[in-house]
């Protein structure tokens, strides 16, 4: 199955999709559906309640659980991918009839909602970049930062699209590349980085500074010009472009904080960056 995985937000909460190009069709996440609608306080208990659910629809006859597929999800416990149990929006609104739940009908309109913002994404593409900068005002972002976080995911999406031109596997090959650009142009692993920012599952992208954030899309974009321009093959050459890629920026973060005084790496997450940001917009009012 062609998939294209994302996190769709229901009232604050992930639930985890992924999209079949070839059928025009959303997966849904069981499971993170069965959490919302029966506001179950852990991944454990909507599994639980979902095992049960699942047994009395067979034992009825439904042909509903036998007609659901299972595709590789990232885990909210610990990020590692597990067979999870995934339904169309037609099988998902069947199962939600199965389940008491004052959240029913509202979480039916917004499944109506995803499904058709995804179908016209896929006629104009535009409305992803527009819905994504709706979504960063919405969480505080200034309109500078945000334009820079547009441009480093398509840098990212140049990148990728050249890493898998050059026989790296997606995933935790990907994941490795990343690490070695990170590491080579702020001196941290990833992991360290995302410590450093007080971060567990969030993205670190998205709480970097406006200057990190540039550094790290310099370093991306570096890696994708010099993988163009050296033809490296599998996961050990492209790690080596990775690395220079990686250092190239690292190189201009020494050049900054030479002249600067100032380390560009910072412990400041979105939440404390965007505080700031405000404080300056309503400074600025007050005057």
């Amino acid at each position: 199955m062609s998939k294209d995985e994302k996190i769709e937000i229901y009232e604050d909460q992930p639930i985890r999709t992924a999209w079949n190009e070839e059928e025009e069709e959303w997966y849904f996440s069981i499971i993170d559906v069965v959490r919302i609608l029966t506001e179950q306080n852990s991944f454990d208990g909507a599994r639980d309640y979902w095992k049960v659910l699942k047994k009395r629809l067979k034992d009825e006859g439904s042909q509903l659980v036998t007609n659901c597929n299972q595709l590789k999800l990232k885990s909210p416990k610990d990020g590692k991918r597990y067979l999870t149990d995934v339904a169309t929006t037609e099988q998902l609104l069947r199962i939600i009839q199965s389940i008491p739940s004052k959240k029913a009908e509202p979480f039916k309109m917004w499944l109506a909602q995803v499904g058709r913002e995804r179908i016209e994404e896929t006629i104009d593409p535009e409305l992803i970049i527009d819905r994504a900068l709706t979504t960063y005002l919405k969480k505080g972002y200034s309109r500078e930062w945000i334009n820079q976080r547009l441009q480093a995911i398509q840098v990212r999406k140049e990148l990728t699209d050249e890493w898998k031109n050059r026989g790296v596997k997606e995933g935790i090959e990907y994941a490795i590349l990343t690490d070695e650009i990170t590491k080579a142009w702020s001196g941290m692993s990833t992991r360290q980085y995302k410590n450093l920012k007080g971060l567990k599952k969030e993205n670190l992208r998205d709480n970097m500074s406006t200057l990190e954030l540039v550094l790290n899309m310099l370093a991306e974009a570096t890696t994708t010009e010099l993988s163009k321009a050296h033809n490296p093959n599998g996961l050990s050459e492209n790690k080596k472009i990775a690395k220079q890629g990686g250092q190239i920026a690292g190189n201009a973060r020494k050049e900054i904080e030479s002249n600067t005084g100032k380390p560009v790496i910072t412990s400041k997450n979105a939440t404390e960056l965007n505080s700031v940001v405000t404080k300056l917009i309503e400074d600025s009012k007050d005057k």
